[in-house]
């Protein structure tokens, strides 16, 4: 390793430290040893220093004991006239510096509670976000799982104009990468730059500010080590495990512009550890031969043209681009995007006008491959401000397609829309809503690329069963009419089939195992009345899936022998978990929350388990922060959950499984549950209530406590009494 780099690196890493000790001595005598700290609403304390020493930091106290592992782990700083092997110090001294630098942020929380928004995105002027809460890891942490987001990028400082820096952003956006950026170079902070160039930057666009200082790159690597924990099943202290699981699944790399401090090259030196190259614009010594990265460690002197390929290059990260012939940027970063009133130059549905978009299936001979045509007026003959019918039909053939494929497909359309750069495309069937930017518009936008978007998307995403596409948009009144009365029929239809499916009349359940990347041992069962815990699949997608992929993460699975119906357990389904499990689950209930319950990988949209004095269910959904009636919030149940644990009592699911008639069927299903968010009863409320009628009980939801009634098991069960739940009289649970 380069000498120059790795006494730089070291001097850094003494330096980090000191400061780290002086703010920690200082902190004491203002609060306390017995302070707790943390980053807010987050299940592993302070990530790195927990996943690496297996030390949860809980008070101010604690962290004496990390930062004393910090400066047993810092090497001399090198003799000027002795070489020695640098490799080994110079990670010691990086992974040091991460220590110091987590006890740095910690403290900064509690001396200043509003220096980061703690939200999503940027909340008025206040632009840095801090620490992602479990709300926004889970939820970004689907992408890094289905390959949306192959990895992140962690900025250190700023290009020397903000021209460079748009264009950066958006190369590494368009190639599906979060930017994570930190530090500044000069004054010149990314984020910033990006402001005044008017892009939106936040979570939803992929452009994280996580802080205006170097010591907030521990955001990053520590999102790096919540990933390995949450969904890898590395536990705590497992150092090694941590660092190769992020070598060989999370695809990061640092990118620093300018003159590289030695702080910033204590940094890279800790980056390192995990595997993690740094690729500078500026004229720096290089490690050029492989070793801890997969590649180089150090690519130096790389034109700002050059940059992100090179990054890329030298990361080893495999990314697939298709170029579709749009004159905006397009890719998953610009779905978060939201198009305001300021910046609107023409609208279509969202209650102001009829819109509607509809695919169906046709013979091959009735479709045009290719052909996109737009019935009535473009974008470029309407003035700013503008407001259009719009009904986008979408005609589709090819050998191996069905009919119960067309909602499947159909449901892609909103997200294949809004990844074009300045268009927001919200809702489905009849109740979506497009919008259009200005800056799209003046790029050249139209309606007609939006066609373009769906035919090579849809060629690209469902190849295997769709050979032809053609598009078709009406922006006249009279035409969106008669679209939109062919598609009520169509759609009644379809929610007919669907809704008349149930466990008893289909064979065949569909597997998937989309995360056992993260969680080896999960298998997640998909049957006709049990969505997949994330919400994101249902029995038709998993059919439609294994159509267009027969060797993919969906899988048929024929149910096989009933060995009890009650509890949902199938002799078909329990062997192949078993397999597919690596020999780890013997046995699983589809039914049931106290008897073999599924597996979890770390996605679920909530978590159903007991409360025992209740003799009763709660449920919670993961937008839900606040404490429950197990004394533990969604986060902390949430690790005791995931990973592909199985714990009777404790089960991931979705919202829509909530409304099965199969619904936690073994233990009573929907008159069991005794408590769930209030938030959540609204959201499901015209579902529950309709269950509600079936069951026989049309005030049951009125029964149901929320936090409103009390978030202790005490409180609840004086709440039940008073109602008279029906729970009360039930079999125990245990």
């Amino acid at each position: 390793m380069s000498k120059i780099i790795a006494s730089a690196a070291i001097r850094g890493s003494h330096k980090i430290v000191d400061e780290a000790w002086a703010k920690y001595e200082e902190a004491v005598k203002k609060f306390g040893k017995d302070q707790e700290v943390a980053f807010p609403n987050t299940a592993y304390y302070l990530p790195i220093i927990y996943s690496i020493l297996g030390l949860p930091v809980k008070k101010l106290g604690d962290c004496q004991e990390a930062l004393e592992e910090a400066r047993k782990l810092l090497p001399p700083v090198p003799d000027e006239h002795h070489w020695l092997p640098y490799l080994g110090p110079a990670l010691d001294a990086g992974m040091a510096t991460f220590f110091a630098e987590e006890v740095v942020e910690a403290i900064r929380y509690l001396e200043d509670p509003d220096f980061y928004t703690k939200t999503e995105d940027p909340v008025g002027d206040r632009i840095w976000l801090g620490a992602a809460d479990d709300v926004i890891f889970r939820k970004r942490g689907v992408e890094f799982v289905d390959g949306t987001a192959p990895g992140f990028a962690a900025i250190l400082g700023a290009p020397p104009s903000e021209e460079t820096a748009v264009k950066i952003a958006r190369e590494l956006q368009e190639k599906n990468l979060y930017v994570f950026m930190h530090s500044d170079t000069d004054g010149r902070r990314m984020a910033e730059q990006l402001l005044h160039q008017d892009v939106q930057i936040g979570w939803s666009t992929r452009l994280v500010p996580f802080g205006p200082t170097t010591s907030s790159a521990i955001f990053a690597i520590g999102f790096a080590c919540r990933v390995a924990l949450a969904f890898g099943g590395i536990k705590p202290g497992d150092y090694l495990g941590n660092l190769l699981y992020n070598k060989d699944r999370t695809f990061a790399f640092v990118i620093a512009f300018g003159p590289v401090s030695d702080e910033w090259y204590a940094n890279a030196a800790g980056a390192i550890n995990w595997g993690f190259p740094t690729i500078s614009d500026w004229d720096i010594p290089q490690i050029l031969p492989t070793g801890i990265c997969t590649y180089e460690h150090v690519v130096s002197n790389v034109p700002h043209e050059e940059i992100v390929q090179k990054a890329i290059e030298v990361r080893g990260l495999k990314v697939t681009v298709t170029k579709i012939d749009i004159p905006v940027s397009y890719g998953p970063a610009f779905e978060g995007e939201r198009v305001r009133k300021d910046d609107l130059y023409l609208e279509c549905g969202g209650g102001k006008t009829m819109a509607v978009e509809l695919l169906l299936s046709r013979e091959m001979h009735e479709v045009q491959d290719g052909k996109v045509e737009v019935v009535g007026p473009e974008m470029d003959e309407v003035s700013e401000g503008s407001r259009l019918p719009l009904a986008i039909l979408v005609e589709v053939a090819g050998r191996s397609m069905q009919e119960d494929f067309e909602p499947i497909i159909e449901r892609q359309f909103h997200h294949l829309i809004n990844y074009a750069q300045g268009i927001m495309h919200v809702g489905q069937r009849n109740i979506m809503w497009l919008r259009v930017s200005k800056q799209a518009r003046e790029k050249g936008f139209k309606f007609e690329h939006i066609g373009r978007i769906l035919h090579a998307k849809l060629h690209q995403d469902f190849g295997s069963i769709i050979d032809k596409v053609q598009v078709t948009i009406y922006t006249e009144e009279d035409k969106v009419k008669e679209i939109m009365e062919l598609a009520k029929q169509v759609y009644a239809r379809r929610d007919a089939r669907i809704e008349g499916m149930t466990d008893e009349t289909e064979e065949i359940f569909y597997s998937c195992t989309l995360c056992q990347s993260f969680a080896p041992n999960h298998v997640c069962i998909i049957t006709p009345e049990r969505v997949g815990m994330c919400g994101a699949y249902n029995w038709l997608d998993g059919k439609a899936s294994y159509e267009i992929n027969p060797t993919g993460p969906n899988q048929p699975v024929p149910k096989g022998e009933c060995i009890d119906p009650v509890l949902g357990q199938f002799k078909g389904i329990n062997e192949y978990v078993y397999k597919n499990s690596r020999n780890k689950v013997e046995r699983v209930s589809l039914y049931s929350l106290m008897v073999d319950p599924m597996t979890a990988c770390g996605c679920f949209e909530c978590i159903a388990t007991m409360l025992p004095a209740c003799n009763g269910i709660m449920i919670v959904n993961r937008d839900y922060l606040g404490m429950t009636p197990t004394g533990m919030k969604f986060t902390t149940m949430a690790g005791m959950v995931g990973g592909g644990q199985v714990t009777p009592g404790f089960l991931g699911v979705s919202k829509h499984y909530i409304t099965s008639r199969k619904f936690l069927k073994a233990e009573g299903g929907l008159k069991r549950v005794v408590w769930m968010p209030k938030m959540l009863k609204e959201e499901l409320k015209d579902k529950l209530l309709k269950r509600c009628e079936e069951e026989g009980m049309p005030d049951l939801l009125d029964k149901i406590a929320d936090e409103s009634v009390g978030t202790t098991e005490e409180e609840v069960l004086e709440f039940l009494k008073k109602v008279g739940h029906p729970a009360l009289e039930m079999p125990p649970l245990v």
